[in-house]
C-alpha cells in the first residue's frame, strides 16, 4: 500500500479498462473517483478536487487535451498533476500532452509497476510544491510581522519614529498631489520627568500607554496617523486637515485628556496634561518634511513657553488655552 494515498480522478471511457485501472489503483491504497468523458471529468473536478488526474487522451466528444486545458484554467494558482494515458507513443503526442497542461504520459497498456512509479513521482512533486508554498507563506507572514515590529512602538503600540518618518513623507506627497492641507502636530506630556520622579518609571510607562490609547482613539480617519516620536513626545500626521480643523482637533484632544484626569502628583493641576505645536500647509514640490517637523517643534516650544497645557499654531497665531477661555491672541 502507498505511504501517501491519493484521491485520483480517473477519466476513461472504456468500462473494462477503467475497472482494471481502478482495481490497480485501489490495490496501491488510493481512492478513485471516475469519469467517462471530458465534461463529466470537469464536473467531478469542481465537485471533488482530486490530488491527481489520470486521463485517457481519446474520449468521446472533447478529448483529454481539451479537458486538461480546462482543468488548468479552473485551478488558478493551484496545481494538480495530470497524467495522460494513450496508446499513441509518438513524440508529437507527448508534445501535445505537455502543451495541453499534462505532466506525464503513460503509453497503454500501463503495467502496475509503471503506474505506481509515475504516481509516486507526481505525488512527491506535489508534496514538494506544497511545502514550498507553505514555506513561502510562512516567510511572507514572518516578513509582515517583522515590518510591523520595525514600524510600531512596543510600549504604546503607536507608530515609532521610523513609521512616523514614512507616513509624514507619504502625507506630504499625497497632499501635494491632491492640493489638500496637511497638518503635523508634535505634543509632549507636561512635566513628565517630574512624573517619573514622583510616581516611578513603571507608572510612567502606564501613563504613556494611556496617552497612546487616547491618541489612537482620536485618529479615527483612515489616513490619520499617531506615533510616539520619542520619550514622552508624540506626533500626529493629519492629511486633509485645514488650520481650523487642526485647532479643533487639538481642543478635542485636550478636553478628552482633561476628562480622564490621569493623576500627576508633581504637576500644578494634579493631573496629566499635554502641550503641542501645530503646523499646517498645502504642500508643493518644494515642501520638506524636516522643515515641517522643525516648524511644529518651534510651535511646541512656544506652547511650553506660554505655560504648557495648550496647543499653539504659528499659522493661526492662537493657542487652545486662550481659545477655550475666550481670550484674544
Amino acid at each position: 500500500m502507498s505511504n501517501h494515498p491519493l484521491k485520483i480522478l480517473l477519466v476513461e471511457d472504456q468500462a473494462a479498462i477503467r475497472s482494471s485501472l481502478r482495481l490497480s489503483l485501489e490495490t496501491q491504497g488510493h481512492r478513485v473517483i471516475e469519469a467517462e468523458d471530458a465534461q463529466q471529468a470537469l464536473a467531478m473536478f469542481r465537485q471533488q478536487p482530486p490530488d491527481l488526474v489520470l486521463m485517457d487522451v481519446v474520449l468521446p466528444a472533447e478529448d483529454g487535451y481539451w479537458a486538461a486545458r480546462q482543468i488548468r484554467s479552473l485551478e488558478g494558482g493551484d496545481w494538480t498533476p495530470i497524467i495522460f494515458l494513450s496508446s499513441r507513443d509518438g513524440d508529437v503526442d507527448l508534445q501535445r500532452g505537455i502543451e495541453a497542461g499534462g505532466d506525464d504520459y503513460i503509453v497503454k497498456p500501463a503495467t502496475p509497476v509503471v503506474l505506481a512509479a509515475k504516481l509516486h513521482a507526481m505525488a512527491r512533486l506535489q508534496r514538494m510544491r506544497r511545502q514550498l508554498v507553505d514555506t513561502s507563506e510562512a516567510l511572507r507572514e514572518a516578513n509582515e510581522r517583522l515590518a510591523h515590529m520595525t514600524l510600531v512602538d512596543d510600549l504604546t503600540q503607536l507608530g515609532n519614529r521610523r513609521g512616523f518618518d514614512e507616513r509624514l513623507h507619504h502625507g506630504v506627497r499625497l497632499c501635494a498631489r491632491e492640493q489638500q492641507p496637511l497638518t503635523l502636530v508634535l505634543c509632549d506630556v507636561d512635566h513628565f520627568k517630574a512624573y517619573n520622579d514622583h510616581h516611578g518609571h513603571l507608572e510612567g510607562d502606564d501613563c504613556l500607554r494611556e496617552v497612546g490609547r487616547l491618541l489612537r482613539s482620536v485618529c479615527h480617519r483612515p489616513l490619520d496617523y499617531a506615533a510616539r516620536y520619542g520619550g514622552e513626545e508624540f506626533a500626529l500626521v493629519l492629511p486633509n486637515t485645514p488650520r481650523s480643523g487642526a485647532m479643533t482637533f487639538a481642543r478635542a484632544l485636550q478636553t478628552m485628556l482633561g476628562q480622564q484626569r490621569l493623576p500627576h502628583g508633581a504637576a500644578p493641576l494634579g493631573y496629566v496634561t499635554l502641550s503641542g505645536g501645530i503646523t499646517t500647509l498645502v504642500p508643493d514640490g518644494s515642501t520638506n518634511a524636516q522643515h515641517l517637523v522643525r516648524r511644529a517643534d518651534e510651535a511646541l516650544y512656544s506652547a511650553k513657553a506660554k505655560g504648557r497645557n495648550c496647543f499653539f499654531s504659528f499659522e493661526m497665531q492662537v493657542d487652545t488655552f486662550d481659545h477655550l477661555h475666550g481670550r484674544s491672541p
